[in-house]
């Protein structure tokens, strides 16, 4: 039965949860299995979480606005790394839980950094070990967990496996019990707050993050120049930005053999969320050095 077809229970919750980590903590898998639905993209690589994004949660005993965040960041490279942080710690801001999520038996500068910023938080904070499975001795853990103890006294300490869903729903409901008493946030069919053109984008960048080296990603942003949703067909025109000439080329690739082979699989995806037919048209253009640009990331859709 649909959530909004099911009786809201009388002492219903609801609340906005904010999930913090240093990059690479799996934040965004995290988030995906919390609402059972792809919402943010996930790769391999670190930072791939660029924006706030809100996945909605609902049941007919609560509704759990989940916000997943950048990895905090030690450096500040770009004026790019500079708005993803600021995107951490904006999203601190008028919370009712926060969820701080680390690596298991790891503890590095960043976790440190993100420490800092959750102490000035008043919200119950959940700490959620995640990673589990790759983890030879659970026993081992133990020591580790003893440490976060003392770290962050009365801190609810929860470990997961995000990827193989292990626990994850326990973590819901505990987190469900933190929050207060009150009608909900959202309408119970929504999932997140983001709009369609905004995770095609996604989607698509998600492969560009997929297909290409460790450093090219990170210069590489979306725009969607047409969105048309008819009712068994998707048309999308996108432009995939970056910085040089030579990236340009990097991306487009022999023969437009890369670009090719990235439209290809971001379509796959984009048919997949939509549920329908997918028309993806791709084109690469330079805009110099837009990461630190405040006017030109403005115009992509940053600050």
């Amino acid at each position: 039965m649909p959530v909004s077809d099911q009786e809201q229970a009388p002492d219903f919750k609801a609340g906005y949860v904010t999930i913090i980590g240093r990059p690479n903590v799996g934040k965004s898998t995290l988030l995906n299995q919390l609402v059972e639905h792809k919402v943010s993209i996930v790769t391999r690589k670190p930072q791939t979480t660029r924006w706030q994004l809100r996945g909605i949660k609902s049941t007919p005993a609560y509704q759990i606005v989940f916000t997943d965040t950048p990895g905090y960041q030690h450096t500040h490279k770009s004026g790019l790394n500079r708005f993803m942080n600021r995107e951490v710690v904006n999203a601190l801001a008028h919370i009712d839980v926060v969820v701080f999520v680390v690596e298991a038996l790891k503890w590095e500068r960043e976790d440190s950094l993100v420490a800092e910023l959750v102490q000035d938080v008043a919200a119950p904070l959940a700490l959620v070990i995640n990673k589990l499975d790759l983890l030879k001795e659970r026993a081992a853990l133990l020591p580790y967990i003893d440490s976060l103890k003392e770290k962050f006294a009365g801190a609810e300490i929860i470990p997961i496996s995000a990827r193989r869903r292990r626990d994850v729903t326990r973590l819901e409901q505990k987190l469900a019990c933190l929050l207060p008493t009150g009608e909900p946030l959202f309408p119970p069919d929504q999932i997140s707050d983001k709009s369609a053109r905004f995770l095609a984008a996604e989607y698509i960048r998600e492969q560009v993050m997929t297909h290409l080296g460790d450093e090219l990603p990170y210069r590489t942003t979306i725009t969607i120049d047409q969105f048309k949703e008819e009712k068994s067909l998707l048309t999308l025109y996108a432009t995939i930005w970056v910085e040089r000439r030579s990236q340009r080329a990097i991306l487009i690739g022999a023969n437009g053999k890369m670009l090719k082979s990235i439209g290809y699989d971001a379509r796959v995806e984009l048919e997949k969320f939509f549920a329908k037919k997918v028309y993806l048209q791709t084109w690469v253009k330079v805009k110099r050095d837009w990461t630190e640009d405040a006017q030109a990331m403005q115009t992509l859709g940053y600050i």
